[in-house]
């Protein structure tokens, strides 16, 4: 590479590359670098894999603890279900009663 050494003359040096390049002096440097780098990444991973461990046992807790409403509600609608067909007899013996009341009230 040619750099101008001044601004009014047509004269070029040459650069000094080795301020530029990759020598293996920095070779334990770039390993660091890398290894600090695999850390941080297994750390995240590791912080990630726990993090969906515990969201894993909350959906698992969620799903048990809806199952167990689905079935108290079926029990619930099952005993509303017979509490509704024993309200529909009463008031059809209560009808009746009513009826038979009046019937009996005009014939006194």
């Amino acid at each position: 590479m040619f750099s101008r050494k001044g601004s009014n003359t047509n004269s070029y040096s040459q650069l000094n590359l080795d301020e530029y390049s990759d020598d293996s002096s920095n070779a334990g440097d770039d390993d660091d670098f890398v290894n600090t780098s695999l850390k941080r990444q297994q750390d995240l991973l590791r912080k990630q894999d726990e993090g969906l461990d515990m969201l894993s046992a909350s959906v698992l807790r969620l799903g048990e603890m809806s199952m167990g409403i689905s079935e108290e509600l079926g029990q619930q609608n099952k005993m509303l279900e017979a509490m509704e067909t024993d309200l529909d007899d009463a008031a059809e013996n209560l009808d009746l009663v009513t009826r038979s009341t009046q019937e009996f009230i005009k014939q006194a």
